[in-house]
């Protein structure tokens, strides 16, 4: 499936802003970007299995509250930063 990646996490996936991985959840998606792109899940993904508080994920348009979101072949996954500063 088609996985929309910000801009800020760019550096892990050789610059590329749209990737393509698999999984029937969000965990194993994620995990599977991590096979591909080592690092990138720990900057989704926190120590407790959280996503972290500044990232969000959309799977088709709607927010996904947890990693046992499904997904599957057709989904269209969107993560996004949170900006912050001041």
């Amino acid at each position: 499936m088609r996985v929309r990646i910000p801009s800020p996490l760019h550096s892990y996936t050789a610059g590329a802003g749209d990737v393509v991985a698999d999984g029937q959840t969000l965990d194993e998606l994620l995990a599977d970007l991590d096979r591909q792109f080592p690092g990138l899940r720990f900057r989704i993904v926190d120590e407790q299995r959280r996503l972290r508080t500044h990232i969000r994920v959309f799977v088709d348009g709607s927010l996904a509250k947890g990693l046992e979101r499904p997904v599957d072949a057709a989904s269209e996954v969107m993560i996004v930063c949170a900006l912050s500063g001041g």
